[in-house]
């Protein structure tokens, strides 16, 4: 790190929170452009000059049992960092979401002197609320992207600033006939994505059902083509491996670098895996059905520990079931794709999710690059405020 500049740390431990990281750091060097970056960032933290001191893909794994076999490999990753950082004492570190390695390295680092700021509240909103704890020792300031978050923090007296949703801010409106056009689509045709998670773990351990899913689709709607947009060579042979051992290489399918936004706008349905996805197929307006898949004892600590209904983010905005949920044993290939088959054959299901989509994409957009270089200045002069 180069002491001449402004230096703040940063960690971002998989795609969301790289998009997430980067429209953070595109908000910072608006008004100081003069900001260094260094820590865990993925490739689109990277095209902004961020340094990266590892692999963000060590941090991405799924669940808590499947998360024991790199257990040893992320603590020695984070001992390594927590050093550096400490050697180099930037003005500011910044944890984008992954809670579980951000946490503990905030709380040492605050503990030295380092102001901490983390940018997504863990879901203490939906389970494991005693980490409302874990969060007052660790951090300096929180950024909130969801409204109803400002009222947890403000009777914890965690100081917290609502940011509004990034990516509400960032998207453009839905236009899918322009996304279409874009990635050369028929302009009449009928499209589903398939979105089975960025993660190589989730990838493996859904591709699968996705894929199953589809076919049965396909039987009932042979004019049914499908999109999965995937974000590296590593995932797109994972899924071609999966395709393969499922006799599927004749469904009508696309498989798209990137793309996701553009994908989702384009669809007239989805299918994808609990996570920032849905909240992404909302903002472009995309109809879908939430799956998700864990091995049997992950599955029982999260049920045991959730104070929500629902566990797709469409339907915690709006505390309502407006999307289905297919989860567990009930995610069977049939049931996803008459869950599919539902929404593409029946308006008034598919009318009830966009007005929901509207009303929630109202209250997220918010002019969030503004409001985190005000929540943040504080921080990056010198002074070491709120350490």
């Amino acid at each position: 790190m180069n002491k001449s500049s402004l230096q703040v740390g940063i960690v971002a431990g998989e795609a969301s929170g790289d998009l997430l990281g980067s429209l953070l750091i595109e908000a910072l060097q608006r008004v100081r452009p003069e900001i260094r970056f260094t820590g865990i960032a993925g490739p689109k933290m990277q095209s902004l000059g961020a340094e990266s001191l590892f692999p963000m893909r060590a941090l991405s794994v799924r669940g808590y049992v499947e998360a024991l076999g790199s257990l040893s490999k992320i603590l020695a990753i984070r001992r390594a960092l927590k050093r550096r950082l400490l050697e180099y004492r930037p003005e500011l570190f910044i944890g984008v979401d992954a809670p579980d390695f951000n946490l503990a390295l905030e709380r040492a680092l605050k503990r030295a002197g380092i102001p901490s700021v983390h940018f997504v509240s863990p879901s203490i909103w939906a389970w494991r609320p005693k980490r409302i704890n874990k969060v007052r020792r660790a951090v300096s300031h929180m950024l909130l992207i969801f409204p109803f978050e400002e009222d947890i923090y403000r009777q914890a007296g965690i100081p917290a600033t609502y940011v509004g949703h990034p990516l509400a801010h960032a998207l453009p409106e839905p236009n899918r006939q322009l996304a279409r056009e874009r990635l050369g689509m028929q302009s009449g045709g009928e499209y589903v994505v398939l979105m089975p998670g960025s993660r190589m773990g989730e990838l493996k351990a859904l591709a699968r059902l996705f894929i199953e899913a589809a076919k049965c689709l396909a039987a009932k709607r042979p004019q049914t083509r499908f999109l999965i947009p995937l974000v590296s060579r590593e995932t797109r042979q994972a899924f071609e491996q999966s395709l393969h051992e499922a006799n599927a290489l004749e469904l009508p399918l696309r498989i798209l670098y990137g793309h996701a936004h553009d994908a989702l706008q384009a669809a007239d349905a989805a299918l994808i895996a609990s996570g920032t996805a849905t909240l992404e197929a909302l903002l472009l307006e995309c109809p879908h059905v939430i799956t998700y898949k864990v091995p049997w004892l992950t599955w029982q600590i999260m049920r045991r520990q959730a104070l929500q209904a629902w566990i797709g983010l469409p339907n915690i905005l709006a505390g309502d079931s407006i999307v289905p949920e297919i989860l567990q044993n009930q995610a069977t290939p049939e049931a996803l794709a008459q869950g599919l088959d539902n929404l593409l054959s029946d308006p008034t299901a598919r009318a009830r999710q966009l007005d929901a989509f509207r009303q929630q994409r109202t209250r997220l957009k918010r002019n969030t690059p503004a409001l985190i270089a005000h929540a943040l200045r504080p921080f990056l002069d010198g002074s070491r405020h709120g350490a």
